[in-house]
């Protein structure tokens, strides 16, 4: 079994998609170093890029294509100026010129050079394929997968024996949710401290903390941008953006010029119960919003899904504990990123392959699970959450109109985050040896539902809303 660290689940990216877009963009990324290692990359006279499945079905809906030229680029999604996109894009579609690794100009018209291929290669729905013509004539090309989440592999899987040397080393290897209690148990462990003592295995305690901020603050700072722009998403929809209004309405008359100022000035808002749900409506549909305009998110496991793990994280933060500090923040993350790597590693966090019960279900049990500790639920009661949230996000299908990552998937993100809260109650309220459903069993039944879903539901838009609406409608 591979190591998933807890920083595999959260990334940081650029949206809409983790797997259409930064995958893509980490595989042109991967494919440079490869072209590089080999002494070819200046040799190169024309790039082509294939893409494949549901990288082509939904491709331009996820700007699958931008993606590729700006990991062609040599752009980092972590780090790159979001306002600098459109006009590096603008640039290659106008003078069909693409500087290869910010280096070496060579001949590029996109219209051209990415080909959309319908067909599914057999060895994932997400395939994409770059080919280069050598100033010589000789052509050498690579094909990647983009498996979710940001996850690239190749079919040859060169990095997976170093992935499982990795899990080798950690004191506490979990496949399944069954092993994951027994090491809790017989260590009187809670979740997140034996998450961290697997994490020390990777990397210090400065680095994780450094790492876990720096995902916060991306996860605050892209609620706050959100919750403060106003307008209409790009992508034909015409979708108007929410949170701005919502936001509105909510705040306080408190002054703030910050997103950490902002966070304080919310607890200092009066809330009742319809105020709880649509404070935590507009923290996912913030993120969203964001994520929808190309905008820096947080993979949760997935882009798609950014916005309920912060959604619920905020809520804890702002309504269940005004002194909640990074502490909290650090061990929310910690047993959210156990959770969803047991999911991965039993399952599926590609919509392509299981629909959206693999994004949004996926990020409610990652939610459910981390409120439910933090609100001082046991590992067992933890893992009931999880399974609670799961279970009423089975068979739910990947649909979204236009190819865009906009209807249903930002609502969807406000109903994943509202039932991970009430998974945490409905858990903590609960005998969970009382359960009849273990963890285990729902990512099983999970993994079954996907393999038996159509193919129409899994992220190509040949199905569901995708069909039954159309563009003019919008």
């Amino acid at each position: 079994m591979e190591s998933i660290s807890v920083f595999d689940m959260l990334k940081i990216g650029v949206g809409p998609s983790s797997s259409h877009t930064l995958g893509p963009w980490r595989a042109a990324e991967r494919w440079l170093a490869r072209l590089n290692s080999k002494d070819n990359l200046e040799k190169v006279e024309e790039v082509e890029v294939h893409l494949y499945g549901s990288l082509s079905l939904t491709g331009k809906g996820h700007a699958t294509d931008y993606a590729v030229m700006l990991g062609l680029l040599g752009t980092d999604p972590e780090i790159i100026p979001i306002d600098t996109i459109d006009s590096l894009i603008d640039k290659i579609k106008k003078e069909h010129v693409l500087l290869l690794d910010g280096k070496y100009s060579i001949s590029f018209d996109p219209s051209k050079h990415i080909i959309f291929n319908k067909k599914f290669l057999p060895f994932h729905a997400n395939g994409l394929k770059f080919q280069a013509k050598l100033k010589s004539g000789r052509k050498i090309s690579k094909t990647y997968y983009s498996i979710g989440g940001g996850f690239v592999i190749s079919e040859e899987r060169k990095n997976a024996k170093r992935k499982v040397d990795m899990f080798a080393k950690f004191p506490f290897p979990v496949q399944k949710g069954t092993e994951l209690l027994d090491f809790c148990r017989n260590k009187n462990l809670k979740i997140s401290e034996l998450v961290l003592e697997n994490e020390r295995s990777l990397r210090d305690d400065v680095k994780i903390d450094h790492e876990l901020n720096r995902i916060w603050s991306t996860m605050l700072e892209c609620m706050y941008t959100g919750c403060h722009t106003e307008g209409t998403l790009p992508g034909g929809l015409h979708v108007k953006r929410r949170a701005f209004e919502m936001h509105n309405k909510l705040k306080s008359n408190l002054p703030y010029s910050t997103p950490e100022e902002w966070l304080q000035s919310i607890r200092q808002t009066e809330v009742k119960f319809r105020q709880i749900l649509q404070w935590v409506s507009c923290f996912a549909l913030s993120v969203n919003e964001v994520n929808a305009s190309l905008g820096r998110v947080v993979t949760a496991p997935t882009n798609g899904s950014a916005g309920v793990i912060p959604a619920v994280l905020m809520y804890y933060m702002v309504i269940e504990n005004h002194a909640g500090n990074f502490e909290h923040v650090k061990q929310f993350l910690l047993v959210a990123g156990e959770i969803g790597s047991i999911f991965k590693k039993g399952a599926t966090i590609s919509a392509a392959m299981g629909g959206c019960q693999a994004e949004i279900g996926v990020s409610s049990a990652m939610a459910a699970g981390a409120l439910t500790e933090l609100l001082g639920g046991s590992p067992e009661q933890v893992l009931m959450a999880a399974e609670i949230a799961m279970e009423h996000h089975l068979g739910l299908t990947c649909d979204p109109i236009g190819g865009l990552v906009q209807i249903p998937c930002i609502e969807r993100n406000s109903m994943g985050a509202i039932k991970a809260i009430n998974a945490a109650e409905l858990a903590l309220g609960s005998d969970p040896t009382a359960a009849k459903v273990p963890l285990d069993k729902v990512v099983q039944t999970m993994w079954e539902t996907a393999k038996d879903m159509s193919s129409k539901y899994k992220e190509t838009s040949e199905g569901g809303l995708a069909v039954g609406v159309f563009l003019s409608d919008c």
